[in-house]
């Protein structure tokens, strides 16, 4: 498996850099109202803009040349009337436009983020947080001009330049084919430079998102940072990360700089080409001022337009690689999902079977091989063992937060693969070492193991795990506000906090990860008595280094080897002098 972090630049499955564009403008399709408003305000603004230069020809042959100030003053008047209703047009159709866009980045990051939160944990294990991050914000943030200038800008201007040919070869072929005599020149070095600006984009996209991953990943790990007095060393990769960012940057922006610059060159040329065509080829004499006129204001309504499209086309390689980055995630799909015939798991009893599991992360390595065993409804099961040995695997196989490679795994008789997942789930209570502190009050937090929960049940739960009397004595009680991750309270506090969190929910099976790492004995001697009390007759899982908190249950098994090695009561296991003997006189020595 890749390693992805913010060292390495993520890869694009996607060949053609604009494939996913179509697929982007789709989301527009929801709010059709609004873009045929936006179409028809286009439309009218387009229509006057393309005959002004008509009106302006007229305006000098027919009425100032001839002298006939009446016949101008009106022909002002209709000018000036026609302009006031374009520029009110263009200005509606930017605002409608802004607002629609608006709503499609909104559906867009909402419909990925949704599908984030459905992924399975080794879609998380395989990306660092911050590039996840760096979709949700700043890939979609990306897009919004791009959504809003398709309408607004490609379409007229792409009509603009078609109608401004068709006018200027209706009227004169010759003057037309001089003013548009770079135009393949034009095309050529667009082209080009193309090529070079979609790199530098894609690339600069790619440093962005690791700059973001490492400081997502900094700013979890300051602590440690501060602890080994690493500010230095991470403040230069940062600066690493910034300049290498601006350097992609840079080079993105040169080349589309070079877009302008270009298509100013085929303008002037195409504007000398006008005049030297018009005065030395067709005589002075043959051309009228007007039509002069009204030819030279053509020439800068077509190649405007191309300027127009062009900075489109540096915001649609960037958008594209943004685009790219977001599709890939929603084209991801979860490994672990519900069965298309998955039905609702029953309430649970608590009986837990593994037939033959074997299971591994990478697809190479079997942390689990042919795991068997039979647990029954309210045994308290605790797993022992070496570091890395699969005792979380164990308990995250029963979550169904991975999927086995082989066997099954039943709980009352039914294959956790044929249930939904958000009912299986919903019956289960895991705490971990580290349990997560949302920002919000104590009571929030609390309340986030059963939404719907009242101020006696809150508050019961906390009692259970005797985390009620240090809550009381804060200022604030249940209504403390907490920072995320809960800075303000201890390791044993926060600790105490996910307990009852997890006790609120009434678990049938309870699981419990090296939970109460971060308590002090005393305080755990009183959890321990209140977990017995409150999950009486609960079929629970525990996983704890400390042997001397598991002396009370049921069966120890001792993983090691990828499967269990050794299992039974504390007492039997100690009469055979085994694996877990061994453990426990090293622990106590």
């Amino acid at each position: 498996m890749a390693i992805n972090s913010y060292k390495v630049d993520e890869t694009s499955s996607h060949k053609n850099k604009f494939a996913t564009l179509p697929r982007l403008f789709s989301y527009l399709l929801k709010y059709k109202g609004r873009i045929l408003l936006v179409l028809l305000l286009m439309a009218v603004g387009t229509v006057i803009d393309l005959i002004n230069p008509l009106m302006l020809e007229k305006a000098v042959d027919d009425f100032i040349v001839p002298g006939d100030i009446a016949g101008l003053l009106r022909m002002v008047a209709v000018f000036a009337a026609l302009n006031i209703v374009m520029v009110l047009a263009i200005k509606l159709r930017m605002y409608v436009m802004a607002k629609t866009s608006n709503r499609v980045i909104l559906d867009l990051r909402q419909e990925l983020y949704e599908h984030i939160q459905k992924m399975d944990l080794q879609f998380f294990d395989s990306r660092p947080s911050g590039k996840i991050l760096a979709r949700i914000i700043g890939d979609t943030n990306s897009l919004k001009d791009i959504i809003e200038n398709a309408v607004i800008t490609l379409i007229p201007n792409l009509i603009t330049v078609a109608a401004v040919m068709a006018i200027m070869f209706a009227k004169n072929p010759k003057l037309a084919l001089a003013s548009l005599c770079s135009l393949p020149v034009m095309i050529a070095g667009v082209f080009l430079i193309s090529i070079k600006a979609e790199k530098y984009w894609r690339a600069k996209r790619q440093k962005s998102s690791n700059m973001s991953a490492f400081i997502n990943e900094d700013l979890s790990g300051i602590k440690i940072i501060q602890s080994f007095r690493a500010e230095d060393e991470t403040d230069k990769t940062f600066q690493d990360l910034v300049w290498a960012d601006r350097k992609e940057f840079l080079n993105a922006v040169r080349w589309c700089d070079g877009f302008g610059s270009w298509i100013d060159l085929c303008w002037s040329i195409g504007t000398m080409a006008l005049y030297l065509v018009g005065i030395s080829v067709l005589g002075v004499d043959s051309v009228s001022i007007g039509t002069y006129i009204a030819f030279g204001t053509y020439v800068g309504m077509f190649w405007q337009p191309i300027m127009n499209l062009s900075n489109f086309y540096n915001q649609a390689v960037n958008a594209a690689s943004g685009a790219e980055r977001i599709f890939e995630i929603l084209d991801t799909e979860a490994k672990v999902t519900d069965a298309k015939d998955a039905e609702e798991m029953k309430p649970i009893k608590g009986n837990v079977s593994f037939e033959n599991v074997t299971f591994s992360y990478d697809g190479d390595v079997d942390i689990l091989k042919n795991v068997s065993f039979d647990i029954k409804a309210g045994e308290t099961i605790a797993l022992v063992g070496p570091t890395g040995a699969g005792k979380s695997t164990v308990v995250n196989l029963i979550s169904r937060f991975y999927d086995i490679r082989s066997g099954r795994i039943l709980i009352d008789g039914t294959d956790i693969r044929t249930v939904k997942l958000e009912s299986l789930r919903s019956q289960m209570g895991i705490m971990t070492q580290d349990n997560y502190i949302f920002s919000g009050t104590i009571r929030e937090n609390i309340a986030y193991g059963k939404l719907d929960a009242g101020e006696d049940e809150i508050i019961a739960a906390a009692k259970a795990v005797h985390a009620h009397d240090f809550i009381s004595k804060l200022e604030d009680g249940y209504d403390t506000a907490l920072t995320a991750r809960g800075g303000e309270l201890s390791n044993g506090q926060r600790q105490l906090i996910a307990f009852a969190r997890t006790m609120l929910s009434m678990p049938h099976i309870l699981i419990l990860d090296e939970a109460t790492s971060s308590i002090d004995t005393k305080t755990e001697l009183m959890v321990q008595a209140g977990i017995a009390e409150l999950l009486k007759g609960r079929t629970s899982f525990v996983i704890a280094h400390r042997l001397s908190t598991i002396q009370n249950a049921d069966r120890i098994f001792v993983i090691d080897n990828g499967g269990i090695i050794e299992s039974g009561s504390p007492s039997e296991l100690m009469e055979k002098k085994g694996a877990y003997y061994n453990l426990y006189r090293r622990q106590f020595a």
